[in-house]
């Protein structure tokens, strides 16, 4: 509101929406009772109903679909605000771990486990992380709905579990590596989101094409084969077989799975964006 807005304004985001619908009862009956996108037949029933023509019932019906869209400046704000998130708890990541012994050998995670000091620095880092989370779990249904609205619901309960679950099982050397991975290209999307939504479509087009290496790179490279092998092998010989460790190693393999998913869209948007010259 203090920040965002004023910076979307700046850049000429306008905080205006679409064109609103004629106000109309028999059809916004229809709109929020029966469909949002009528049929032929519905269509010729309306047009008797209310003596309009079909193609002026169908531009009703796009207005009125339009109509409850967020705004450009809507989507600014909130990306804005990721992006602010995830920039800084990023870079807090990297300093912490930057004299962590466990980001440079990860077989320092089970050394001793599960007798591991908890000092104040990784704390902060899990619990902000976890409240960012659980803030992102209860307002994706009140944020602009996408697409990926399932999967990201699935995101959002593996990564809750996982965090909640290594703290309480005291693995937070690994979970912090996880957290770090995962936020180094994140704040690259909003970055890449925020350029678009201002128009800058080069600077769009070079985050996002950033954002996928980045994304790639951490999430189909170094994720199983540097934080998946520390827990699923270097874990086995160090502590053995302990037995929270199906469903840690479960709940890693899902996220993996959904890494796939999402290299495999941005590989393809990509593409996409190469064939016609931009994202």
């Amino acid at each position: 509101r203090f920040i965002a807005k004023p910076c979307a304004i700046n850049l000429g985001i306008q905080d205006s929406g679409p064109h609103r619908a004629q106000p109309n009862a028999i059809l916004e009956k229809v709109f929020t009772s029966i469909t949002k996108s009528p049929g032929g037949k519905r269509l010729e029933g309306l047009s008797k109903q209310l003596d309009w023509d079909v193609r002026k019932i169908q531009r009703w019906f796009r207005h009125r679909r339009n109509q409850d869209k967020p705004t450009t400046l809507t989507k600014f704000c909130e990306s804005m605000w990721r992006f602010t998130f995830y920039l800084s708890i990023f870079f807090y990541g990297i300093r912490f771990l930057w004299t962590a012994p466990w980001f440079w050998d990860t077989r320092q995670c089970w050394y001793n486990y599960p007798f591991q000091p908890l000092t104040s620095r990784l704390y902060y880092y899990y619990i902000l992380e976890l409240a960012f989370y659980w803030s992102l779990m209860f307002s994706q249904f009140t944020d602009i709905k996408r697409k990926d609205f399932l999967i990201m619901f699935v995101h959002h309960l593996a990564t809750i579990g996982l965090i909640t679950f290594s703290y309480i099982n005291n693995m937070v050397r690994v979970g912090t590596l996880v957290l770090c991975l995962h936020d180094a290209s994140d704040f690259l999307l909003e970055a890449a989101k925020l350029a678009n939504y201002a128009k800058y479509q080069r600077l769009c087009d070079a985050f996002f094409m950033l954002f996928g290496v980045v994304f790639i790179v951490t999430r189909l490279g170094i994720y199983p084969f540097w934080i998946l092998n520390t827990t699923l092998f270097e874990s086995w010989e160090l502590i053995g077989p302990y037995p929270s460790w199906w469903l840690f190693n479960g709940l890693l393999i899902t996220l993996q799975v959904l890494h796939i998913i999402w290299s495999y869209l941005i590989i393809r948007t990509a593409y996409k964006a190469l064939m016609r010259g931009k994202v």
